[in-house]
């Protein structure tokens, strides 16, 4: 299921998009020239910003297996990351082939890919066009509906996401009225950047992604740890991506690298 939402003509390829930036840093090609130069001039300002992308990867995919081997069947992913493969879709089927997913982006382009990623799916993944700003245009989509029972438990994935939602726009808001929605025994898998560790070289970085088509907006610990209000921490808690559960121990030089927290949680 693929619902596009948009005229053709609303597709621009004038500016920057941030997830096919994301696509450029991982080394996938499906982006274009000017998605390239834009994550070529940050890549430049701040070399660490492909280590931390491949972190920040690996985290969603160490999460998603985490939760379905765990017996969730539902996930909502906002922000989806199409097209960098593998996706939740992928990581979740191999597992489990029964898991649901519904996909949310408000790129167009992101759209056209997700209906190519998601042919032999089986019907359990759904992708629709929507904004995380407003909840209730994710929350009433008849796509939703579809794929996700509300009465059993879901993932709520906001990986990469809510760094490009200004402080104007309630990104806490936004967390609780999406996990209001959520049953009991449901989880919120969140990363989010953060200047902690490179600040002096941010400051360029920002100008690459304020003429990109969302601006970037990183925050510490503390405030990352409150979009968690109302969940449950799961061990180790909130951390650096690379140090949640990982499968070895990681080089204490490489996580000085990585500017994303990142958490699961479980609402109680």
């Amino acid at each position: 299921m693929t619902d596009r939402g948009f005229p053709s003509e609303q597709i621009d390829t004038s500016r920057p998009h941030p997830a096919r930036m994301y696509d450029y840093y991982l080394g996938g090609r499906d982006n274009y020239e000017v998605d390239r130069e834009a994550a070529q001039r940050v890549i430049d300002f701040l070399p660490d910003i492909i280590p931390a992308a491949r972190a920040n990867r690996d985290f969603l995919e160490r999460a998603v297996r985490y939760l379905v081997d765990g017996g969730v069947r539902q996930i909502i992913d906002i922000g989806t990351g199409i097209p960098t493969s593998p996706n939740t879709h992928e990581i979740a089927h191999s597992i489990s082939p029964d898991v649901r997913v519904a996909y949310v982006d408000n790129d167009p382009i992101v759209a056209t890919h997700a209906g190519a990623r998601l042919t032999g799916s089986g019907g359990n993944t759904g992708f629709f066009l929507a904004d995380v700003r407003k909840p209730e245009s994710i929350l009433d989509h008849p796509t939703l509906g579809d794929l996700i029972d509300f009465g059993q438990p879901v993932v709520l994935m906001l990986v990469a996401v809510l760094h490009f939602i200004k402080d104007d726009e309630d990104p806490a808001g936004i967390v609780a009225a999406l996990r209001d929605a959520l049953p009991a025994g449901s989880h919120l898998v969140l990363s989010h950047a953060t200047a902690d560790f490179h600040a002096a070289s941010l400051p360029e970085v920002f100008k690459v992604y304020n003429k990109a088509t969302a601006t970037l907006n990183t925050r510490p610990y503390d405030e990352v740890r409150a979009l968690f209000d109302g969940f449950e921490l799961l061990d180790p808690g909130l951390v650096q991506v690379p140090m949640w559960r990982p499968a070895s121990t990681p080089d204490p030089e490489e996580v000085k690298r990585i500017g994303f927290y990142g958490a699961v949680a479980r609402k109680v």
